[in-house]
């Protein structure tokens, strides 16, 4: 059965007892305490936005004519093997600045192939329905690089056995998500195409696997112990804007982060601590190794899309320009495709993370262009426009959305960094680029894990069809575990119509997927992420360190982006169901208009 969006559906705890962010891992008490229950409501209402259109146009009712194009995205789906040896998830239990960071330790994770599955199947339900043109998936398939998450997750698309445990695996007779499983498989007639995440290429999304080999990143996949690292989310504010470095994971004291124990029901944390305390006197906790477990270099992780049973092979990666000489030595990411010939818009999918080598110390999960992606993406913008094609740009990372100095914004550089590895474009000359390409319709995104939508307004209100939007996916792990569909329609009118709406795997009750969405929706009361994020647009941090702005597009003066809106939920008991869907109207140039008269007249 397919589901709606969700609605009115999480509930306060039925006790007086209340888990606090930092004991999201005390699992077993989350039914007794009334955490993750839920109720489906109404269907959302679909908003109708048109800020990027000319002053003139309000309430529009033109017809919509033609439908250009039909397609699904999703993001984020982190398939995780859980029992690995280096992760963090005792982290999100001893430091307060990750409490509520359920990218080191969510209950989520342990379903996290059956949730995709759940994904596929409902995908499948869809298309007999309204048939798709084409699906992307636009980021952080993978949580950390490995080979074996990386083959779970296109063998889940592709319809194969699941195996979703690794080292001894145990509890795969007894333990719901560790049994083995038959995925469904994606339907054939739906080609599919991936984009690359920073999850995908660096170690817990974050550090590049061999910056330091020293840090011994690499051999820790495969290792037989528990990672021993420090306080990795130690600030430095003396260096902004690096804010944490690859150096403290040699700090003291050091801390054993545990794996998760596939034996136990709740999926507990085992082997973790300080590792000063007498439960390790006699050395670290110890795993069974597993070398499917050891992680991939971004040319292997390209190249396992190869390996598939779903069209097209490579799913898009064979689409890549073997010319370019970041093809074949750095695992070139950047490819377009034009899903119908006999439709004029085309995709661009562009790899905006940061590169393996740019020199930084800091998180890498920043956007960033180098010199060759840049080129790369103008030329195809130019192209497209020359051809008279409409375009979507899908990347993983968004633009202008993201706090300054944070972990997850433009990336500005730090000290010591070459000048051939910065950004190769601050957001302001990006963002001028995106505007002067007209035929532009969208950039689509994932990585923050959030449904958002966006306006980037022209900046000459003469010329409204400069305006672009950008339209955010959340991550099928966490909360609200959602993935969109978008329908582009021509209209009578021949502005544009896009019609993006969130959709909810469907899930049958007492399923490992269904036990998922019961996690996610309690790890969100608990941790009480902040799914209505609307950050202040400003020129400096502090007022005292001047950097370039998060969106160039808006004034500088610490507000928050009117175009960024939200489902009003007042009355309803919740904070915010964390879906939001809408038509959103793009205004086309003459010119392009006059193409498209040609090619789809009014009909009589």
């Amino acid at each position: 059965m397919l589901s709606f969006p969700m609605t009115g559906m999480l509930a306060s705890p039925t006790t007086g007892a209340v888990l606090t962010a930092k004991d999201l891992s005390k699992v077993s008490q989350y039914s007794s305490l009334g955490y993750g229950n839920w109720t489906f409501g109404a269907a959302l209402p679909v908003v109708q936005r048109t800020d990027i259109m000319a002053s003139a146009y309000a309430n529009p009712t033109p017809t919509r004519n033609k439908k250009l194009l039909n397609f699904f995205a999703m993001s984020d789906i982190h398939i995780t093997d859980k029992e690995a040896p280096n992760q963090l998830p005792y982290l999100q239990q001893i430091e307060p600045r990750a409490y509520s960071l359920t990218s080191v330790y969510t209950p989520a994770m342990l379903y996290s192939t059956q949730v995709l599955d759940a994904a596929v199947q409902t995908m499948n339900a869809l298309h007999q329905q309204n048939p798709f043109d084409f699906g992307i998936s636009l980021g952080d398939a993978t949580d950390s690089t490995r080979y074996n998450e990386t083959r779970w997750y296109i063998d889940v698309i592709d319809g194969k056995v699941i195996t979703p445990s690794s080292g001894a695996h145990v509890g795969a007779d007894t333990i719901d998500y560790q049994k083995p499983f038959q995925a469904v498989g994606l339907d054939k007639s739906i080609p599919w195409y991936q984009v690359l995440g920073n999850h995908d290429h660096f170690l817990i999304g974050s550090f590049p696997v061999d910056a330091d080999p020293s840090l011994g990143f690499r051999q820790s996949y495969v290792s037989d112990k528990v990672w021993s690292v420090a306080d990795v989310l130690v600030p430095h504010t003396a260096k902004f804007p690096v804010l944490f470095n690859m150096a403290d994971f040699k700090a003291q004291p050091s801390y054993y982060q545990g794996y998760i124990d596939g034996s136990t029901q709740y999926g507990q944390i085992a082997g973790a601590g300080l590792t000063t305390d007498a439960a390790f006197a006699s050395g670290a906790p110890m795993v069974v190794a597993d070398p499917n477990r050891r992680s991939l270099l971004r040319t292997e992780w390209i190249q396992e899309f190869f390996n598939t049973t779903t069209v097209p092979a490579g799913h898009g990666f064979n689409l890549v320009d073997s010319a370019n000489p970041a093809w074949e030595s750095n695992g070139f990411a950047c490819y377009s495709f034009v899903p119908n010939p006999k439709v004029p818009l085309k995709v661009i999918v562009l790899d905006d993370t940061q590169s393996e080598s740019d020199g930084s110390i800091d998180i890498h999960g920043h956007g960033y262009l180098d010199a060759n992606r840049w080129a790369w993406l103008q030329a195809e913008l130019a192209k497209g426009q020359a051809a008279n094609q409409l375009m979507i740009i899908a990347a993983h990372i968004p633009i202008g959305v993201s706090a300054i100095g944070s972990e997850m914004e433009w990336w500005l550089g730090e000290t010591g960094i070459t000048s051939q590895n910065l950004n190769a474009v601050n957001l302001a000359g990006l963002v001028k680029t995106l505007q002067g390409t007209p035929n532009l319709l969208m950039w689509i995104a994932g990585h923050r894990h959030m449904n958002t939508v966006k306006a980037f307004v022209s900046a000459d209100s003469t010329k409204p069809e400069q305006g672009f939007w950008q339209v955010e996916t959340s991550s099928l792990r966490d909360f609200p575990q959602q993935f969109r569909t978008f329908e582009i329609y021509l209209n009578s009118d021949y502005t544009v119509s896009i019609l993006t709406t969130n959709v909810d795997p469907a899930v049958a009750d007492g399923t490992p997927a269904a036990t998922s969405r019961k996690y996610a929706i309690a790890a969100q009361q608990i941790v009480k992420q902040n799914v209505n994020l609307n950050t202040p647009n400003v020129s400096t941090v502090g007022g005292v360190i001047p950097v370039p702005s998060m969106d160039p597009t808006r004034a500088q003066d610490g507000t928050v982006d009117p175009t960024v809106k939200f489902v009003d939920m007042s009355g309803s008991g919740i904070a915010s169901n964390g879906s939001y869907n809408a038509e959103l109207f793009k205004q086309l140039s003459p010119q392009m208009v006059g193409i498209l008269k040609a090619m789809y007249p009014q009909p009589a």
